[in-house]
C-alpha cells in the first residue's frame, strides 16, 4: 500500500542516573566515593533510503522509542550508552513538528539526521569530590530524552512531473518512455498513487519522471485525489501538462493551471511543456484549430507539442524539449559578490533565565537552570543545597529577593517539567 503521510511520536532514550557509592574494601581505609556516571540515552536517527518508497511501515508503528542509558555503578563504572534507533525512510521524506515547522528534509540517499536527542547521563558522586566536599552524597538523575509528535510527508524527488485531467494519458506516456509499469485503464482515476520512471533520453542523459494521479477542478482544496498528490510535484523542475485532444483543450488547460496556482505553493509558474495527446487518426483540420486556440492562452515561452503516447508518435520531440528546458532551468545563477559584514557576538542563550511571580509562588525558567533542576534529586538534601548554590551563583536568588520573595514561599523551576523547592 502506498502511504505518503503519517503521524508518529518519537521518544529518544532517557539518560541513565549516576549513583552514590563508597569504596568498601578490606585493608582500604576511607575508600572514598566511587559512584559512576549514567550512560547517554539513544538518539532517534532518520536515514534516507532509495530502497524505501512509501511510509506504510509507520501506519501500525505510531511510537518510536530509542534505548535509555544505563545507570552508573560502583568503582566509577560508567553506565551503558543507549543504542540509537536508526529508522529508514524514503528519499524525499519531510518531518514537521506540532507547529508545522520543518525539522528535517531528507533529499539524498543515505542522508542521516538526528530527529530527537537522547538525554545526557547524570553524574555519580565520584564526580563531586572537592577539597570542601570529601564525601559527597550527591548523584544526578539522567536527563529526559527529547519527545516529539511529528507529521511525516513523502514528497517524491523527480526531474519532471506529468500533470493533467484524468485519462489524459500520463500513465501511458510513462510506460512508453520508461521501465515503469503503472496501471492503465479506460476509466478516470486509474492511477491511485504516484509512479516514478527512469527515462533515458540519450547516452548522457537520464531523467526521473513522476506520474501524478489525475486532477480535477477543486483538487487544490482536496477534491478528487486532490492535494494529497500535488505535493509530489513540489520538487520537480519541469511540468509536462498533458491534455486529451478529444476534450475541450482550452477548458482542460485552464482547469489544471487554476489548481496548480491555488495550491499552497504556486506551481503554475513552474516551467511547463503543454502536450496534446492521442493525435493518431485525429482530423488534422480540427487539430490545427485546437492548437491555435491553445496558443492564444498559453505563454509564448511554453512549448506546445503533439504526441500519441500509445502510438509513440512525437515522443522524441517531447523528450528533447524536456532536456532542453531542464538545461535552462538548472543553469547555475551568477553569485552576487559577498560583502564583508561586521561580526556581532550574541549572548549565551543557554545561560539566560527569567523569574516571574505567579500567585503566591515564583517561576524560574531558563535552559541551563532547568537542566540542573531536572538532574537534581529533590529528595536528597545535599542535591537541593547544591541546586541552591547554583542558583545563587547565577544571580537567580538575588532576583528572587529583589522581587520580594519571603521565607517558605515556593520556587518552581521550569514550565514543562516543574521542580519545586522552598525559599
Amino acid at each position: 500500500m502506498f502511504v505518503d503521510k503519517v503521524k508518529v511520536m518519537v521518544q529518544a532514550g532517557d539518560g541513565g542516573s549516576g549513583v552514590i557509592n563508597f569504596r568498601r574494601e578490606k585493608f582500604v581505609d576511607h575508600g572514598g566515593p566511587d559512584g559512576g556516571d549514567g550512560g547517554m540515552g539513544g538518539n532517534i536517527v532518520f536515514i534516507a533510503s532509495n530502497n524505501q518508497n512509501t511510509l506504510a511501515a509507520f501506519r501500525h508503528q505510531k511510537e518510536l522509542r530509542a534505548e535509555p542509558g544505563g545507570s552508573g555503578a560502583s568503582q566509577k563504572k560508567h553506565g551503558k550508552n543507549g543504542a540509537d534507533l536508526l529508522i529508514a525512510v524514503p528519499v524525499g521524506t519531510v518531518a514537521y513538528n506540532e507547529e508545522g515547522i520543518i525539522i528535517a528534509d531528507l533529499i539524498k540517499d543515505k542522508q542521516q539526521i538526528i530527529i530527537a536527542n537522547g538525554g545526557a547521563g547524570g553524574f555519580g558522586n565520584a564526580h563531586f569530590i572537592s577539597s570542601r566536599r570529601q564525601a559527597p552524597r550527591i548523584a544526578e538523575n539522567g536527563e529526559k530524552g527529547e519527545r516529539l509528535n511529528l507529521v511525516l510527508e513523502l514528497k517524491m524527488i523527480a526531474n519532471v512531473g506529468l500533470v493533467g485531467l484524468p485519462n489524459a494519458g500520463k500513465s501511458t506516456l510513462l510506460k512508453s518512455i520508461s521501465n515503469a509499469r503503472p496501471e492503465i485503464a479506460d476509466y478516470p482515476f486509474t492511477t491511485l498513487r504516484p509512479n516514478l520512471g527512469v527515462v533515458d533520453i540519450d547516452k548522457s542523459t537520464s531523467l526521473l519522471f513522476a506520474d501524478i494521479p489525475g486532477l480535477i477542478a477543486g483538487a487544490s482544496q482536496g477534491k478528487g485525489l486532490g492535494d494529497e498528490f500535488l505535493r509530489h510535484i513540489e520538487r520537480t523542475s519541469v511540468l509536462v501538462h498533458m491534455i486529451d485532444i478529444y476534450e475541450d483543450v482550452v477548458g482542460a488547460y485552464k482547469t489544471i493551471q487554476k489548481e496548480l496556482k491555488n495550491y499552497k505553493i504556486d506551481l503554475s509558474a513552474r516551467p511547463q511543456i503543454v502536450v496534446l495527446n492521442k493525435i493518431d487518426g485525429f482530423d488534422k483540420g480540427i487539430l490545427t484549430t485546437k492548437l491555435k486556440a491553445l496558443r492564444t492562452i498559453i505563454p509564448a515561452r511554453t512549448p506546445l507539442i503533439t504526441i500519441s503516447a500509445a502510438g509513440k508518435m512525437g515522443i522524441n520531440d517531447l523528450l528533447y524539449a524536456v532536456k532542453k528546458m531542464l538545461a535552462k532551468t538548472n543553469k547555475p545563477a551568477k553569485e552576487a559578490p559577498i560583502k564583508q559584514l561586521p561580526i556581532l557576538s550574541l549572548p549565551n542563550v543557554d545561560d539566560a533565565w527569567q523569574v516571574e511571580k505567579t500567585g503566591n509562588h515564583y517561576v524560574v525558567s531558563g535552559k541551563k537552570i532547568e537542566r540542573f533542576a531536572e538532574r537534581s534529586d529533590m529528595n536528597n538534601p545535599q542535591a537541593v543545597a547544591r541546586l541552591r548554590d547554583i542558583m545563587r551563583k547565577m544571580g537567580i536568588m538575588h532576583e528572587l529577593v529583589r522581587q520580594g520573595i519571603q521565607a517558605g514561599q515556593m520556587i518552581i523551576i521550569g514550565k514543562k517539567f516543574s521542580h519545586k523547592i522552598e525559599y
